[in-house]
């Protein structure tokens, strides 16, 4: 990816002028032709599919131990006799210890690849689910759920990378869609078998937690037995031939090799990550500003008894599921940002149905409104993929977007403080309400504007790009299949760069 943000740019007015004036112009939708998806899906190996399987079944869990919190906070605050906000910090310090576990297996799997941090990664979810079961007092609970969060935010980029980097680029954009739907997925599974275990086994929510340890153990076990990723193997041996070149490859070496890649990949594109992390920003809040008091607005003032909310936030979950998918597969024809923009306009249009609906048709508002919402989110995993620089893939991604979800987790606080304004009469019980149908309409009104401005901003895949891209991962893919070692196409691209990267290895000896 030619770095459009490249750290520099906006010290020149004329590549600031440049920069801008193609926004439009960059909007253009690429020249592949539509096509049926069943057809591309064909087209996809075996080991492309198992490879996303891989990435998609682990983020699809990192959900559902997530959402194993939120589903039990009843019954967790009754067991330790506390109230609901102090067991909802649970969640709190899960969120806010993401993005350090984002930073720590996003740079295991750059140097070492995306398969081993990711078993660790898994491994460490089937003990903190297990421990989470066994804590008797709320500080106990805590502690075990501050692990969690480390070990929650280091899976998001070796599994968008597992799943995403090896596809050929036409079926990119479907299945980044439904990657990113795992979420969607790992919360209706949470809310399954909350329903399923929990009333109904005597040890009630430690139940839930207990079980979410056991399906690790088969993913780790379909991971160990699935390779590295094409790209990361090629890249591996690229490395490792610059560090022969130098002293024969040790490890020092090809650590010192790794650290100065990652080093100019970061001085290069700080401000590619900056933008990055502002819009995930704005994509989070999008999620919980639509989502989080929703349920709470259903019983409120619509009325809605525990069964009716149910059914109408599980519709806009699949409502969601299957937005993320279609204007996923969308994008790679239509463009990545003039999807996500025009899934904003629509999400935008129809907030007064999403909250002013007082009939059975709100069902099909929630589904329209989450449809949008998770078709904004469907092209996002492979426009992460496609904008960060190679040498720090895993981590660009993991980050941005735990970073991103971590500058959103005042969303609630800033609903709840919004709700304030707008009062309503107690309920029965005397117990206060407040207008969260007009808190929500602000909110999100403002966020998919937020959205909407920075998308138009900034940078995307050009068509050459995505024709280079298009090329390389199929040219791969047919290698790997024939037979023919990656680990050798990977010595042979440096052998090609050679000549051009005499002086750079010249410094790396002079460094050691």
């Amino acid at each position: 990816m030619r770095n459009h943000m490249a750290a520099g740019w906006f010290y020149s007015p004329n590549q600031i002028t440049r920069y801008l004036a193609t926004r439009v112009s960059s909007l253009k939708p690429p020249k592949n032709e539509l096509r049926n998806p069943y057809a591309i899906l064909r087209e996809l190996t075996t080991h492309q599919w198992l490879m996303f399987a891989a990435g998609f079944l682990g983020w699809t869990w990192d959900s559902f131990d997530f959402f194993t919190v939120s589903m039990t906070i009843t019954e967790i605050s009754e067991t330790f006799g506390v109230s609901y906000s102090d067991v909802s910090w649970g969640m709190t310090v899960t969120l806010m210890l993401r993005s350090v576990g984002a930073i720590i297996f996003g740079i295991l799997a750059d140097r070492y690849g995306r398969k081993w941090p990711m078993i660790f990664n898994l491994t460490l979810f089937i003990i903190l689910e297990l421990c989470s079961g066994f804590c008797n007092t709320l500080p106990q609970f805590l502690g075990v759920r501050s692990l969690y969060g480390i070990a929650m935010g280091g899976l998001f980029g070796p599994a968008a990378a597992t799943a995403l980097e090896d596809l050929p680029y036409e079926a990119r954009g479907l299945l980044s869609g439904l990657f990113e739907m795992g979420y969607a997925t790992g919360y209706l599974l949470a809310a399954a078998f909350y329903r399923a275990l929990v009333p109904t086994t005597s040890h009630g929510w430690r139940s839930l937690f207990w079980f979410g340890a056991g399906p690790p153990v088969l993913i780790i076990l379909f991971r160990w037995w699935l390779p590295e990723t094409n790209h990361f193997q090629v890249m591996k041996a690229e490395r490792e031939a610059r560090a022969n070149a130098v002293d024969g490859h040790t490890s020092a070496m090809g650590f010192r090799i790794f650290i100065r890649d990652a080093g100019r990949a970061l001085r290069d594109n700080w401000v590619l990550f900056v933008y990055l992390v502002v819009l995930m920003t704005g994509f989070n809040s999008c999620s919980h500003g639509s989502q989080d008091f929703y349920p709470t607005f259903l019983k409120d003032q619509v009325g809605m008894n525990a069964t009716d909310t149910t059914v109408i936030t599980v519709v806009g979950q699949i409502g969601a599921l299957i937005g993320g998918c279609t204007m996923g597969y969308i994008s790679t024809f239509f463009g990545r940002r003039l999807t996500m923009m025009v899934s904003c306009i629509f999400g935008g249009a129809l907030i007064p149905a999403y909250i002013l609906v007082r009939t059975d048709s709100l069902i099909a508002s929630a589904f329209f409104e989450q449809f949008f919402v998770g078709g904004v989110w469907g092209p996002m995993p492979i426009h992460l993929l496609e904008l960060s620089p190679i040498a720090l893939r895993s981590l660009m991604v993991g980050l941005t977007y735990q970073l991103g979800n971590l500058g959103s987790s005042a969303s609630a606080t800033i609903q709840s403080i919004i709700g304030e304004r707008f009062p309503l009469p107690a309920g029965s019980d005397g117990v206060k309400r407040f207008d969260y149908g007009k808190v929500i309409a602000i909110f999100m009104g403002a966020v998919w504007a937020f959205m909407m401005f920075f998308l138009f901003w900034g940078p995307e895949m050009s068509q050459e790009e995505r024709d280079e891209e298009a090329e390389a991962s199929l040219r791969l893919e047919q290698l790997r299949a024939e037979g023919v070692s990656l680990a050798e196409i990977g010595r042979q691209q440096f052998q090609g760069h050679k000549d051009g990267e005499k002086v750079e290895i010249a410094h790396i000896e002079n460094d050691v």
